[in-house]
Formats: structure tokens, C-alpha cells, sequence
């Protein structure tokens, strides 16, 4: 009996621990170091030999940044003189990844400035992109890829996506190195959560001293503090064995509800409390008829008082069918209250007014978020 009771507690050790590195994740999917961030890039520039669907000489900013580009060539030409419909001033942006070097290739995005119809077969010319610090960063060049056209002949137009935005794939090359913002003091370094919450930061702090042997303190939800006892001599290990932690995040109760497209996502811990919901539908159809009445008869002395005539006939139904009740016991998911709606052949739409009903009365134990 007693061997029996052992194994019995052994199992259900052993599917505890199993539990729980089920839910434990790195640090790296929940947290990032800060400093090490992405850094937007933007340029202005042209877009060249485009089929006469570029922009119109009413854009000034297009006819003056030609007439530049020219005469870095040594073409001098007056703004004025220049009507060609087969150029577009457009900005170009680009993300500068971190730890990027020089000569390592980006994609950009180009972007429509004026009033082109259409990027299409057009070739952007060397673009310089600078960072938020107004430093350069890359240059940028070569052939668009347009995911749409838009074609037009004899007063008849043919449109597909968003043909004024286009892409260079590969089309930037680094010429800075990405900035770093590790600071300069060795001994200590953040971590920053994508999703802030205080539950999650001090379990973060409490794995980091358990398992990386470093002093960790959670400053508020989405940052802790880590302090090596020395400067580490190799900070990329040391940095690798940080965000190779274990951590089990804290799991928020939240039901997430887009209107747009009638779209519901739910947690597995969102609970409800004891609800009852009824729901039902009243109809009201209204139908004209249109009759044409005729004089009948012999008429002796016609005037112009007689003629034809309309007659509208309406007939008004109204039908109300019994209302449809939902009973959700104390502690049933979303996912249960979601099913048993469906049961009832409820829309998404409705399913979606009824979360809102229930958030209202204080029964959806969770936070609803309404996109």
C-alpha cells in the first residue's frame, strides 16, 4: 500500500514538473535587452522611367528635384522647361536591423509623394536614408516591385491594390554600423518585457537570480534591472545565458473582439460567472403593391380630370418569435458560452454584442479589448 501511495505521489511529481516546463518559456520570447532595437530609416527621392503614369509638372517639388539631379550631371536646364510625366518624387523608409554591418542589405519601401498614377516599371535612383539622428546610414537603388497596376484608355480605367507603393528587395545598402545604446557601464544592463505586467517582472527578477547567479531587481512592470557582481569579460555569454532564463509569464485573462471582421479571440483562463442570456429577434416585413386603376364605363363627356391611376397596397406582417435562453453555470469559459451560442444559431455579430452585454453586467471575469 505504501509502495502504491509512493508511486502515486511520484507521478504526480513528475506531471507537476512537466506542467510546469510546459509553461515555462525563455526570456527572450517575453523580453529584450535594451539598446538592442530596431532604428527606422527615411530618404526622399526619384523614381525614374515610368510609361508617362509618373507626376504632373503641377508638382514643383517633382520639376526642382529633376532639374537638381540634372545638374549634378552638369545638364543645367530651367525647371520650366522640363513636362515629362515619366518621374515621381517619392520617400523611401527602411528598417535598420540591430547589430547591422556595413554592407549588409536592406529592404525599402517607396512610397508616392505627388500625384502619380502609378510606380510601375519605374527605377529608383540612388537614395541616401538617414537615421532619427540625421546621420547616413544606407544608400538606396534599383528597380521597383509593384503589387497592383493601373491602366487607362479612352475614358475607361482599370485599377489593381495600391499601385504607388512599391518595393526594392535588397535594395539598400548599409553604410553605418546600427547604433548601440548598451550604455557604457558593464556592470549592469536592463531587461525590457514586450508586455509590461508585475507578476511577470518579478518572476523574471527571481528566475535570473536562481538561475544566471546575477542580482536582478524589478524596477516597475516592464523592466528589471540586472547587475553583474563584476563586468562580465565576455558580455555576449553573459548576455546569452540571460535570455536563455526560464520564466513562466503570468497569464492575463483577456477576450479580444474586432468588429471589423467579426473576429473573437479568448484565453484559456477567461472565466464567466453565472449568466443567463436571452436573446430574440423581432421581424417586421413590409410589402407595396402597386395597382393600376382604369376608368371603367362609357364615358359620355371626357375631361381632363380622368385618367389613369396608381393605387399603392401595403401590407405590414409582423412576426415575433419566441426569445432563445442560454444558461452559463458559475466558472464556464468564453469558449463554452461561444459554443452554446453557435448552438443556438447566434451571428458573430450577436456573439460579439452579447460579450459586451456581459462585460457590462460584470460577468465576464477578464478584460474585454474592442478593436
Amino acid at each position: 500500500m505504501k509502495r502504491t501511495q509512493s508511486i502515486f505521489w511520484l507521478a504526480l511529481l513528475c506531471c507537476s514538473m512537466a506542467w510546469a516546463d510546459g509553461a515555462s518559456v525563455r526570456l527572450k520570447e517575453i523580453a529584450r535587452v535594451e539598446g538592442v532595437r530596431d532604428n527606422a530609416l527615411t530618404g526622399y527621392g526619384l523614381v525614374i522611367g515610368l510609361a508617362g503614369t509618373g507626376d504632373t509638372g503641377k508638382n514643383h517639388l517633382t520639376v526642382q528635384s529633376v532639374a537638381n539631379t540634372l545638374s549634378r550631371f552638369g545638364v543645367n536646364i530651367s525647371p520650366e522647361d522640363l513636362n515629362s510625366r515619366n518621374v515621381a518624387a517619392v520617400l523611401v523608409t527602411a528598417t535598420l536591423p540591430a547589430f547591422a554591418e556595413s554592407g549588409e542589405k536592406l529592404d525599402v519601401a517607396v512610397s508616392s509623394l505627388g500625384d502619380a498614377r502609378s510606380l510601375s516599371g519605374g527605377v529608383l535612383v540612388l537614395t541616401p536614408l538617414d537615421g532619427a539622428d540625421g546621420k547616413l546610414y544606407a544608400l538606396a537603388q534599383g528597380p521597383l516591385s509593384v503589387g497592383g497596376y493601373d491602366v487607362r484608355a479612352f475614358g475607361s480605367a482599370e485599377q489593381k491594390n495600391h499601385p504607388t507603393v512599391g518595393r526594392v528587395p535588397g535594395g539598400a545598402s548599409v553604410e553605418r554600423q546600427a547604433p548601440m545604446g548598451l550604455g557604457n557601464d558593464s556592470r549592469t544592463l536592463n531587461v525590457l518585457l514586450y508586455q509590461p505586467d508585475f507578476t511577470t517582472a518579478e518572476r523574471v527578477a527571481e528566475s535570473l537570480r536562481r538561475h544566471a547567479g546575477v542580482s536582478a531587481m524589478a524596477e516597475h512592470a516592464g523592466k528589471i534591472r540586472v547587475t553583474f557582481d563584476a563586468p562580465p569579460a565576455d558580455m555576449i555569454r553573459a548576455i546569452s545565458l540571460i535570455e536563455n532564463v526560464p520564466v513562466t509569464p503570468d497569464e492575463v485573462a483577456r477576450v479580444v473582439v474586432n468588429e471589423r471582421t467579426g473576429t473573437v479571440v479568448s484565453g484559456g483562463d477567461v472565466r464567466l460567472g453565472s449568466v443567463t442570456i436571452s436573446q430574440g429577434d423581432l421581424r417586421v416585413s413590409v410589402q407595396t403593391d402597386y395597382l393600376v386603376s382604369q376608368p371603367g364605363g362609357v364615358i359620355i363627356n371626357p375631361s381632363r380630370n380622368i385618367a389613369t391611376t396608381v393605387v399603392p397596397q401595403t401590407n405590414i406582417n409582423v412576426r415575433e418569435p419566441e426569445a432563445r435562453l442560454v444558461n452559463m453555470p458559475n466558472g464556464a469559459t468564453v469558449a463554452d458560452l461561444v459554443g452554446a451560442l453557435r448552438n443556438i444559431h447566434l451571428s458573430t455579430r450577436d456573439v460579439i454584442t452579447i460579450l459586451q452585454s456581459i462585460k457590462t453586467a460584470g460577468a465576464l471575469r477578464g478584460e474585454l479589448i474592442i478593436q
